[in-house]
């Protein structure tokens, strides 16, 4: 899988006015970031809200982002959810348009056994001849999938990775390509000999995270100054930091969809602080 690259950015749904996907402002942003360090993009994943989409929007903007795709980038489409026929129907649908991987979450809510997770990652699979990236985050969904089982899904033909968002059990398998399900954990990442992450901090320090590949003797340095990014952007629900930034960054991605709610005075000052230390608002100090 290593067409994919090494910085997958989890890109946000941008919103207009009325709460409708704003396709315009979605191209936009893909392009500025596809200048900026991203390799690829993550399509209706958690950052992106895929949680308050209809398949019709969600399935809309996976077509766009392929129709719109930057030249030498790849498009992966969140297609995962709780119930197996849809999250087949979804990866069908997403193949046919195009996209270059599935990535797809571990059952959420109905938490299935280990047995289930191994029937529902066959059908998924099955439903592709594209990579399929699985989304390990127990804190999200309540099913942690620990490193024998990703051991033994990865023995599932297509599926070919793992973002791993269970710090604590961030490690290579054979089989599968490892990304960091946090920006945190990219520098580990890399050191274990994974192949990239899939990032939200990519939005706005998308340079900084490249130079992170380009620049080894340099990671450390560059990953302790990015802390406060990665703090800052999760102080609340993601995306709402996130939207945030870039809307004090003139980008125009617009609020949130209920039931989250956009960042609070305080959290905004926050953010703005934030972008302000790292010289990304105009006229401020580098």
């Amino acid at each position: 899988m290593p067409g994919l690259g090494a910085i997958l950015t989890a890109i946000v749904t941008p919103f207009d006015e009325r709460n409708r996907v704003n396709e315009e402002s979605f191209v936009a942003l893909m392009r500025e970031l596809a200048d900026h360090g991203s390799d690829g993009f993550v399509v209706a994943g958690t950052t992106g809200e895929a949680s308050t989409l209809t398949d019709e929007e969600q399935l809309g903007l996976i077509g766009l982002a392929v129709a719109e795709c930057p030249e030498g980038k790849t498009i992966v489409a969140g297609t995962g959810t709780n119930d197996t026929r849809h999250a087949v129907h979804l990866t069908e649908r997403a193949t046919e348009l195009g996209a270059d991987a599935m990535l797809v979450v571990t059952p959420y809510y109905n938490r299935p056994s280990r047995a289930g997770l191994v029937r529902h990652y066959r059908a998924v699979a099955s439903a592709t001849d594209k990579p399929v990236v699985l989304y390990n985050i127990p804190s999200r969904t309540g099913t942690n999938m620990p490193p024998d089982l990703l051991a033994e899904l990865a023995q599932i033909e297509n599926v070919s990775g793992v973002k791993q968002a269970n710090p604590d059990e961030l490690q290579l398998i054979d089989g599968l390509d490892l990304y960091a399900g946090d920006d945190p954990t990219f520098l580990r990442t890399l050191e274990l000999g994974g192949a990239g992450v899939v990032s939200v901090a990519s939005h706005i320090v998308g340079d900084e995270l490249r130079r992170m590949l380009d620049e080894p003797e340099q990671r450390a340095e560059i990953d302790a100054s990015l802390q406060d990014v990665y703090r800052t952007l999760f102080l609340t629900s993601n995306p709402t930091c996130t939207k945030a930034a870039l809307n004090l960054l003139g980008r125009e991605v617009g609020g949130l969809r209920l039931p989250l709610v956009e960042a609070n005075e305080e959290e905004t000052s926050a953010v703005r602080e934030m972008l302000e230390r790292h010289g990304l608002l105009a006229g401020t100090p580098a």
